[in-house]
Order: structure tokens, then sequence, then C-alpha cells
């Protein structure tokens, strides 16, 4: 009887044991497949990551993550971590908030530098300091060009001289990184030439040379400023007139004959030489009556020259011209009362001198002629013109040629768009001819169902729909027959009443063969707690042997 009474105890207890466990392992498999739905859940929710900043330096990027950190932004790398990834949500705003703060800084150390002197540095060290914040500031700058990637400049600034002999210019070497795909025009290089050149003293931009990543030489200081070559401007200056050219003829004649019905192309010949002429031209007087006196100088003198002693010397030669001697010869009839005859005066001889000098203005022309460069010496223009398309009686449409007034018309109308001038030497050609239309290759058309943004949203509801999948299949299969069995509501345990009570335990101490030979029958965890409640309240002293037998047997 004590035999089976503790055989009863021990299967009642082992029950309850496996009850308990069934039901703690019934928890920790509904913990583990609602674990697993918030997995799935949370892997078809992932965001869809985005490029933040690529190609910056170690220090920016270590700045970079520990922002993103503080700010609990998620974040990732993409692979060989040249890109620092965030939800694409959030790149805008993450960038404004990083700008806010100086990131990144690009590498590049400016005068920033200069804002941490510490106290006793040398004159050297100043120096270097100062160039490296310069060189910084410059690289920066190159750097806001488009095309430019990374700039590295180096300074070569020789120390000042008291002496002209020994003074040198500085120089500057420019390295430029350009983006793939990417090059510079010649006005960009010559703009970055100048900036360099402008940002030093004394700098002369001959000494500024700029390299790409390639070791191709963009400046060559080799070209004088003299030479016959054409400069890229005075290119560009050519070909955006022929197309102003272009564009004003086909404007013109477009409403005539449609716009997709004319074409025209231009050949301008330009002269950008410059000309400076300077001519001084002389006429002669055409006639005598048109002459103009300049200015006029006469000149005239007259002089008297000495008497000199005439006649026979001697005692007659000698008296007075008054009283004139009658020859010795001759007889003279002797007059009363007549006066004396007057004396002959000798011609006194003199000298005349007269000189007139007259200046007449004479015609002259001084002309200065300066021809300023980019002249025009030559226009072509070539213009075709398809045929006109009209409707016949039947309403199809028909092509026939411009007739020739027509043709004049549009040839007036073009010069007069072209700025023709017949003494410069300008041609025009209009031609009428048929248009052969283009074939236009057929490129076929994408389905639906391949174009790439159905594609991703294909790939996004796939996501969400294997998601959805798996969620239902671990609830239908797993959660919600582990959450039956757990809420499952629990049959009170039926109490015995007093005489059952004392039937069981006349059942188990009845000693008869019968119930010696057949084992306590036990239904259902109720039934072997309420036996357990029995033999511990009739029999403790065997409960007890039991449960020490349960601990020696754990030991």
């Amino acid at each position: 009887m004590a035999a089976d009474s503790g055989a009863a105890l021990n299967s009642g207890f082992n029950g309850l044991k496996s009850q308990l466990g069934g039901k703690l392992l019934l928890v920790a498999g509904i913990a583990a497949v609602i674990a697993v739905m918030t997995v799935v859940w949370l892997w078809s929710q992932q965001p869809d990551y985005r490029v933040l900043f690529s190609n910056y330096s170690d220090k920016d990027g270590g700045a970079i993550v520990a922002t993103l950190e503080q700010m609990n932004v998620p974040y990732k790398f993409s692979d060989g971590g040249s890109a620092i990834l965030v939800p694409a949500a959030q790149v805008h705003e993450v960038r404004l908030k990083l700008a806010s703060q100086g990131l990144p800084k690009g590498g590049n150390i400016g005068f920033e530098l200069l804002e941490n002197q510490k106290f006793g540095v040398s004159q050297f060290v100043e120096q270097v300091n100062f160039q490296r914040g310069l060189e910084g500031e410059l690289e920066r700058s190159i750097q806001a060009i488009s095309a430019v990637q990374v700039a590295r400049i180096h300074l070569a600034i020789p120390k000042p001289s008291v002496f002209v002999r020994d003074q040198q210019k500085p120089s500057a070497s420019v390295l430029l990184n350009l983006h793939p795909g990417r090059t510079l025009e010649p006005q960009q290089v010559s703009a970055i030439v100048h900036l360099v050149a402008s940002s030093i003293p004394e700098m002369p931009t001959a000494n500024v040379t700029v390299v790409d990543q390639n070791g191709n030489l963009l400046t060559d200081n080799s070209k004088k400023a003299g030479a016959n070559n054409l400069d890229p401007s005075q290119l560009k200056y050519v070909e955006e007139l022929q197309q102003n050219i272009i564009k004003r003829v086909e404007s013109i004649i477009a409403p005539m004959v449609g716009a997709q019905n004319v074409h025209a192309e231009a050949s301008a010949d330009v002269d950008f030489s410059i000309q400076e002429q300077a001519a001084e031209i002389y006429k002669p007087n055409q006639t005598p009556d048109a002459t103009v006196v300049r200015s006029m100088q006469s000149n005239e003198s007259q002089s008297a020259s000495p008497v000199t002693a005439t006649g026979v010397p001697g005692a007659a030669s000698n008296q007075p011209q008054g009283q004139p001697q009658p020859p010795a010869n001759a007889t003279a009839p002797i007059v009363a009362n007549a006066p004396p005859a007057p004396a002959a005066q000798p011609a006194m001889p003199t000298n005349t001198q007269k000189n007139v000098t007259t200046n007449y203005e004479v015609d002259k022309t001084v002309r200065y002629t300066q021809q300023p460069m980019g002249g025009i010496k030559r226009l072509t223009v070539a213009v075709i013109v398809n045929y006109k398309q009209e409707r016949d009686k039947s309403g199809k449409i028909v092509s026939r040629p411009l007739s020739d007034a027509e043709k004049a018309q549009i040839s007036d109308l073009a010069k007069q768009a072209m700025g023709f001038k017949e003494d410069r030497g300008d041609s025009l050609s209009v031609v009428n001819s048929a248009f052969v239309g283009a074939e236009h290759e057929k490129l076929p058309e994408i389905p639906f169902w391949k174009q790439p943004e159905t594609i991703d949203m294909a790939k996004e509801f796939l996501k969400i729909g294997l998601a959805l999948l798996v969620l239902f299949i671990l609830y239908k299969r797993l959660l919600q027959p582990m959450t039956r069995k757990l809420v499952q509501p629990q049959r009170e345990p039926q109490l015995l009443t007093e005489a059952a009570e004392q039937d069981a335990i006349v059942n188990l101490g009845d000693s008869s063969d019968a119930a010696a030979k057949q084992p306590l029958q036990l239904r259902g965890y109720e039934q072997n707690l309420v036996t357990a409640k029995v033999l511990a309240k009739e029999n403790p002293r065997m409960v007890a042997s039991v449960v020490s037998n349960w601990v020696s047997s754990n030991d």
C-alpha cells in the first residue's frame, strides 16, 4: 500500500512538473515567433539609403560619423568606404545641419591655421604657416569651379631683397584633378592663372603653371602675345557672328515657307588686325583767284651817289659856279640891263632797290584712320528653301517649286537680314529644292514591365508582399496555435467531497488483491493534483520521504 501510494504521488508530481515545463516552452516559442516576425517586418520597412558625402578625407569622415551618431541618424558605408549613406528622406536635412557646423571642411587648411598660433613661434614658422594658409585658400577658391574636383597649389615666394638685381618674382604651380569626363576650356585655364597671379603680390601671369591629373600642361607660356595664331576668343566671336546671321536669315524667311522648310549657312571673313593710318595730302591750287595769301613782306631801299669834280683844270675851273667865264676865243654880245645867265647844275646819280616776298596757303589734309579689330571683310550666305506645300483641288498635299518672284522676294529679305554690302564683296545664294526627309531610327518602345520605375516599384511591392506572407505563415502555423494553448481556460480542479475523499482513502487502504495489483488510475492534471493533496493530507510522512528521494536523486 505504501509503495502504491508513493508511486501515485510520484506520478502526480511528475505530471504537474511536465505541465509547468510545457507552458514555459510554449511561452518561449511564442516569444521566438514574435521576434522573427518583428525582424521580418523591420526588414521590409528598411529605408532606401542615398549618398550623403563622397570622396572625403579621413578627418572629415570621422567628424561626419561622430556628428551623425550624436544626431541619432542611421548611416552606413558604401562598398570600399568611399561614401557615407543615410536614409533618402533625411539626406538634404542632414547636409544642411552638417553645413551649419562647417562639415565637410574639404581637407584644405586655410587662414584658420593662424588662429592657433603658439606663443614664441619664430618668424620662419609664421611665414610658413601664412604660405600654407594662402595655398589652402587658393585651393578652396579653385575647387569652386564645377569641373575641378581637387586642386593643389605650390607657391614659391622668394625673400625680399634690397638690391634690385637680386629681386625675384614669385611663381606658382597648380595641379588640378578634374571630375571624370570633364575638361577645362582655355578661358577657364586663363581665369585660374589670373586668379592665382592676382592673389600674390608682384606675380606675373607667365609664372603660373597649370597641370591636370594626367600630366598635361594646360598653360603654354611659350606663346607670346604678338603671335599670329588666333585666340580662342576670336574663334568664338566668329562662330557667334555666323550663328547670329544664320538665325536672323532663317527667322525672317521661316514665316513664309515654314520653320522646317528653310536652312541657311553663313561664312564670315573677319579681320582681327589693328590698323592705324596717318596721311597728309597736298593739293595744287586750282585757280589763281582761289589762292590765299598767308604772309607778304616788302623791302624797298634808295641811295644817291656823291658829285665828282669835272672840267679842265686851271683858274677857270676854280672860279665860283655862279659866274661862268666865257671861253677865251668866244665873243658874246653885250646886252644892256640883261640878267646874268643861270649856271648849269650837274645831275645827281641815285641807286634804288625793292624786294617783295609773298607766301600763299597750300591745301593740306591730315587724316588719321584706326580700324577696330574684328571688322567684317566679307560675308557669304547660302540659303536652301524647300518646295512649297499646297493642296490641290482634291485636297491632297502637293509640292511645287517657288516662282522667280518668290525667290527674288526671299533673296531681298535675306540680304536685309544679313547686312549685305556689295562694295564689300558679299555674296548670297538662294536655292529652291525638295528636301529629303531624314529617316529616323525607330527605337523599340520599352514595355511597361521593363521600365526602371516599374521594376523598382515591383521590387518594393515584392519585398513588402514577401514580408507579409512570412508573417501570415508564422502567425497561422506557430503563433496562433501556441497562443490558443497558452490562453485556453483551465478547468478548476474539482474538489472531492468528503465521501469521495473517504472512497479514495478506502481505495488506497484496500488490501485486496485486485487493488494491490491494479495501479492507481490518474485522469488528467486535476485528478493528479487531487490525489497528491489527499496523500499529503493522510500520510505526510510518506510525502516527505518522496520529496527527500527527489532531492537525493537530483544530487
